[in-house]
């Protein structure tokens, strides 16, 4: 497989997460081609953006004209106009686009996606929401979930499982969770091993499935 992290991104739609990403994208030296229809949106990312046109991403010649049969990767953030959304990124499916990133609103607009050939669908609206409600309902310092049903998250070891060895603690059988990495106070994170001893002022990663690592979070 082809090294692609360096190749020029096409970003279609310059709403907060589109141009977010885009000057991202150019800030770590990645060239950049942002669409979008709006004209006022577009002049004001112009000092931002190297590549920025006003253009219709529903108008399968004028992606032409652009240039965007030449891109390998692109990314449709076009937000509440849903009949744009799919219809930009069916014609970049029409275009071989060999990697399709779009933005979705709902579950059902991203399956939708899916199904016309998007390869990434991007819920950031619904995961940040998850994300919060996480931190905000429990002891856990941060949260991200990385499959359909596992998770990392960093948070404080329960008191029980302080001052002994991870070796020793069984918590892979007990709960299911898996301690990645630690980090001591005025200290940076390093990985846990089965000797590894907590203490309970320090922070954790740990790994596992929702509901497991949820519970492991809670335990006082």
């Amino acid at each position: 497989m082809p090294d692609t992290r360096n190749d020029p991104v096409v970003v279609i739609g310059l709403g907060r997460f589109g141009s977010s990403l885009a000057a991202e994208l150019v800030r770590r030296g990645t060239e950049v081609l942002a669409i979008d229809s709006r004209p006022k949106v577009v002049q004001s990312m112009s000092g931002r953006l190297t590549h920025v046109v006003a253009a219709d991403s529903t108008d399968l010649e004028a992606l032409r004209q652009l240039g965007v049969p030449d891109f390998y990767r692109a990314v449709v953030a076009i937000g509440t106009d849903l009949e744009s959304s799919i219809l930009t990124t069916s014609l970049l499916v029409e275009l071989e686009i060999e990697d399709i990133w779009a933005k979705a609103i709902s579950r059902d607009h991203g399956r939708i996606l899916e199904r016309v050939g998007a390869h990434h669908v991007i819920l950031p609206e619904h995961d940040m929401g998850e994300r919060v409600a996480h931190l905000l309902n429990g002891r856990m310092l941060d949260y991200m979930e990385v499959d359909a049903n596992y998770a990392l998250v960093k948070t404080r070891p329960p008191r029980d499982y302080t001052g002994v060895p991870l070796g020793e603690t069984n918590l892979r059988r007990k709960y299911g969770v898996t301690v990645v990495c630690v980090k001591g106070e005025h200290e940076e994170f390093t990985y846990a091993g089965s000797d590894t001893v907590l203490g309970y002022g320090d922070v954790i990663i740990i790994a596992g499935k929702i509901e497991d690592v949820e519970r492991f979070a809670e335990l006082p």
